[in-house]
């Protein structure tokens, strides 16, 4: 496979994954690898202000999970049951002291972090539906770090697919009878203006 169809198929593998596999762990060593794609990545003025809460015992997932909103579009579920949680949760934190603007930043931190887990077959979810001041409190994080949003991490136990945007135009993402959860996205003729 040649290198732009390999990274087409790793960007079109970087869903948003919100069931895991419940047999499967991340090391810490690939939570620092994976932040330390964060580091590596782009820096609004280089202030390099990301922080990061690494959440792996099953005591402060636990602790987490209930303070976290996980699909806004699909009204009747709540979140992944018990069985399906994920692995760890890596909490993106700014840190005030070093800037007050954090989003491009975040940005390009987690989709750097994500594209590292696409190559390691694990999955996540950028959570941003977070009851910031209830996290703050389970894991005592100082009100010097600004908690952005929290990316749930593990192995992918869900298909995701890429849909075409329907006729009508509606965006949003919906899972199937069978639990196939479906992605619109608009077409490229669309989006690139002449």
């Amino acid at each position: 496979m040649d290198e732009k169809a390999w990274l087409k198929n790793l960007m079109k593998s970087n869903r948003s994954y919100r069931r895991f596999s419940p047999d499967a762990k991340i090391s810490s060593q690939t939570l620092h690898e994976l932040v330390d794609l964060g580091r590596l990545s782009a820096s609004s003025a280089n202030l390099q202000p990301l922080k990061y809460r690494l959440v792996t015992s099953e005591s402060e997932r636990e602790k987490v999970f209930p303070c976290l909103g996980w699909a806004g579009y699909i009204k009747d579920w709540q979140g992944p049951e018990e069985g399906e949680r994920p692995a760890a949760y890596i909490v993106f934190l700014g840190d005030t002291g070093l800037a007050q603007s954090f989003r491009y930043d975040a940005g390009i931190a987690v989709q750097s972090m994500l594209l590292g887990a696409a190559v390691r077959k694990l999955g996540g979810c950028i959570i941003a539906s977070v009851k910031r001041e209830r996290v703050r409190g389970v894991l005592d994080i100082p009100d010097r770090y600004q908690i952005l949003f929290v990316l749930a991490l593990g192995k992918p136990n869900e298909e995701v697919k890429i849909d075409p945007l329907p006729s009508e135009g509606n965006i949003k993402y919906w899972r199937d009878e069978e639990g196939i959860h479906h992605v619109p996205k608009r077409p490229l003729n669309e989006i690139i203006i002449d």
